[in-house]
């Protein structure tokens, strides 16, 4: 991750709508990037987005398209330290009578990690102390 730009962890939300060429987001994030922001995923995003699109009817297409937009992307892996953290996270929050999944804890944890801002439309990111978010999905 560059300092000095703009630099973001898709989460699954912000993820699977690029598989769709004409999806408002994929133009967006494209716009993004030519103007020097980056881009990531984690590994549990990757997860759940590709099983989301391969049970649709046009999963071949989702697939051919996921192959065009990858490369444009960065993956940030995850560590023995990153699932600590995640489990502590999710502890922590539980103890507070929030319910944060697993799958979101490590991916918040990711975000922490590289200090970058978590784009979601999923409200349960917002318990999670430290964390930076944002929501590109357009509303219908």
């Amino acid at each position: 991750m560059v300092e000095g730009v703009a630099a973001y962890l898709l989460d699954t939300n912000h993820l699977s709508p690029l598989v769709t060429p004409t999806h408002p987001l994929r133009s967006r994030i494209r716009m993004a990037m030519d103007g020097g922001d980056e881009f990531y995923f984690a590994l549990p995003s990757l997860t759940e987005v590709v099983a989301g699109f391969s049970i649709l009817p046009r999963a071949t297409q989702n697939r051919r398209e996921w192959a065009l937009v990858r490369p444009t992307l960065g993956l940030v892996g995850l560590d023995e330290q990153d699932a600590l953290d995640a489990a502590d996270l999710h502890v922590s929050l539980r103890r507070q009578g929030v319910q944060l999944a697993i799958v979101d804890a490590l991916i918040a944890t990711v975000a922490l990690r590289y200090g970058l801002t978590l784009l979601t439309t999923d409200g349960d990111f917002q318990s999670v102390p430290g964390l930076v978010i944002g929501n590109w999905v357009p509303t219908p």
